[in-house]
């Protein structure tokens, strides 16, 4: 299969791409920020700050600040995925699948909002607090896919035909291995003494359990990963899945080290932040990884689905 031929992408359509990627990355770490501030309930109500006020008032903490300027992201996450939106639907040579995605990343930040909500309204329920995480997560890969999709209908990746059949099969089980250890890594986190608030205990009597199922897992995804860079480099597939691979290799080790770092030095907010932003560049490194692997489609159709 050779490559498909360039197609011109506005830069609008390029630049709110990457902006809702790199938001939507962001607000994981505002969200991180409230979580390990124990400001999770400096706004005690929503969408209001309080009964009687949208923002924080004068005689509440500098906790609501924190609060509210996450509260924040979202407004500025829907402004910029609505303007995606607009423009993709404009195109006159529409990118397959872009109209699909844009509108998911809409959709995703306005049920993400209201989940937020939720969070405030049940006291930081641990369930309703790691769906959060997990909601970010998803729009992060989603965001991830419209990147490369715009991209690579710009600039069309190698031909990858000569990569054996299973190559793809096992980027489709690293991701796997990567939702499973985000999730175990949301268990380990709800378990832990992050609640989000001082007057909210969680019950940590499980929480050294789940941090060694989360790093077998975590051991399981390097396995997959160290398969797809080897497969990169024996058949010389140069261009994006070789970087994409490589790096999401070398970015699970700085991730695995991290979480041995924070276990051993008692937690510590200033690594599990890290923790989790790294968390959002692996997963858009994993989505690139397994659609660099993956023949193209044609770049453009009739209908932009």
């Amino acid at each position: 299969m050779t490559p498909s031929s360039p197609v011109s992408v506005p830069r609008a359509v390029r630049l709110l791409a990457w902006l809702n990627l790199v938001g939507n990355i962001a607000i994981i770490g505002t969200g991180g920020a409230v979580r390990l501030t124990a400001s999770g309930l400096g706004c005690p109500t929503w969408p209001t700050c309080t009964d009687a006020s949208w923002v924080p008032t004068s005689d509440l903490s500098g906790h609501s600040l924190i609060e509210f300027a996450n509260r924040m992201m979202s407004p500025l996450l829907a402004v910029l995925a609505l303007a995606l939106v607009i423009v993709v639907w404009r195109l006159a040579h529409p990118i397959i699948g872009a109209r699909a995605l844009s509108g998911i990343i809409l959709g995703g930040i306005v049920a993400q909002a209201v989940l937020g909500g939720v969070t405030v309204l049940t006291g930081l329920n641990a369930i309703i607090v790691g769906a959060h995480f997990i909601a970010s997560a998803v729009l992060v890969g989603i965001a991830a896919a419209l990147v490369a999709t715009v991209e690579r209908t710009r600039r069309p990746y190698p031909n990858s035909s000569t990569l054996p059949r299973w190559v793809p099969a096992i980027s489709h089980t690293m991701s796997g291995a990567l939702a499973v250890t985000l999730v175990l890594g949301v268990f380990t986190t709800g378990s832990g003494p992050h609640s989000g608030d001082d007057t909210v205990i969680r019950d940590s009597h499980l929480w050294q359990v789940f941090v060694e199922i989360h790093a077998i897992a975590a051991y399981l995804l390097v396995g997959t990963v160290a398969v797809l860079v080897f497969a990169a480099w024996r058949w010389r597939v140069a261009g994006p899945f070789r970087a994409a691979a490589t790096a999401l290799l070398g970015g699970i080790a700085v991730e695995i080290a991290l979480g041995i770092s924070q276990a051993r030095l008692g937690i510590p907010g200033s690594l599990v932040a890290a923790h989790m932003i790294l968390a959002g560049i692996l997963i858009t490194l994993a989505v690139w990884t397994m659609l660099a692997c993956r023949p193209a489609a044609h770049p453009s159709s009739g209908t932009g689905m």
